[in-house]
């Protein structure tokens, strides 16, 4: 069992920095489609409602929440190296810095998750304000980018919900390992009574 057990939680560290770094490759692609769309509508940077399409500020709007997410996604990273550094994937007994790791990677993978899909469902729904036929049109004589599409507001319940996923499973892992480290302390503590009999 404790092979298996150590394997999972090999395997669930590495999974959590990969859902980190997926984090961080979303919030560079995240305003790539509105800047090709929406950046050409813009009759002056200077003047957001100077625009040729009713609502594509937001292109705008969204970059300071834009940036925000990619400096969090770079402190999910450290956050979950953290799990390296205090050797949580590889350690048969959890010390206290074991605790706090699987602690502060917890917190901070749930309040980035939380912050970030509360911000971008509320940029969807300005999104979906757009006038799309004024941006088809605008697209057509211009030749640029026409997308009426949501996918990177939607894809982030993947990406949120992996990390998500993953964050619970580091939780169950944390109470498995609790769990054999009390059995084993029994164990020695047996064998210790039959050796001084």
């Amino acid at each position: 069992m404790y092979k298996k057990q150590m394997i999972f939680q090999k395997v669930i560290c590495y999974v959590m920095l990969v859902a980190s770094a997926l984090v961080f490759v979303y919030s560079l692609g995240l305003s790539t489609d509105l800047y090709d769309a929406l950046n050409s509508t813009m009759m002056d940077p200077s003047d957001y409602d100077m625009t040729d399409v009713q609502g594509s500020r937001i292109y705008y709007d969204i970059q300071p929440f834009n940036k925000a997410l990619t400096m969090v996604s770079i402190g999910l990273i450290i956050a979950n190296l953290i799990l390296f550094i205090t050797c949580t994937h590889s350690r048969r007994k959890y010390y206290i810095g074991n605790f706090f790791s699987i602690g502060l990677s917890t917190v901070c993978n749930v309040g980035a998750s939380v912050w970030a899909i509360s911000n971008l469902m509320a940029y969807k729904q300005t999104y979906l304000q757009i006038d799309f036929e004024a941006l088809k049109a605008h697209a057509d004589l211009w030749k640029t980018l026409y997308t009426d599409s949501t996918f990177w507001f939607d894809i982030s319940f993947f990406v949120f919900g992996l990390l998500l996923l993953t964050t619970v499973l580091l939780l169950v892992n944390l109470a498995l390992k609790v769990i054999m480290m009390k059995e084993e302390r029994r164990l020695i503590g047996s064998r210790k009574d039959v050796v001084g009999r």
